[in-house]
């Protein structure tokens, strides 16, 4: 993620994502610190420096409803979530989001 949606996260007190933009239907937690690694370096940072690479625990209860998605090679995999069910994850998560990687 970029510095403003970081903003956004630190101002809930890392308990909560913010909604998605117009045009962002899905919210899409990638599975492995790899591909975290990877969209926070080589996506993210040529768009919006610094790339932060966060981490959190979510209920297994919620996420048995959607589905993991390979998009890609194996380390590629991410949960697909309607943007109108992010506001339920906050309740679902297990402790804080954390930032655990930053790349400029």
């Amino acid at each position: 993620m970029g510095p403003r949606e970081l903003k956004l996260i630190a101002a809930s007190g890392y308990l909560a994502f913010p909604p998605r933009l117009p045009g962002q239907p899905i919210f899409y937690p990638v599975l492995t610190e790899e591909y975290a690694i990877q969209i926070a370096r080589d996506w993210n940072v040529p768009q919006t420096v610094p790339g932060f690479v966060t981490r959190f625990q979510v209920s297994a209860a919620f996420l048995a409803a959607y589905e993991v998605h390979q998009v890609g090679g194996q380390i590629r995999r991410e949960h697909w979530i309607p943007a109108e069910d992010l506001r339920e994850l906050p309740r679902a998560m297990v402790g804080p989001i954390e930032v655990i990687r930053e790349f400029s």
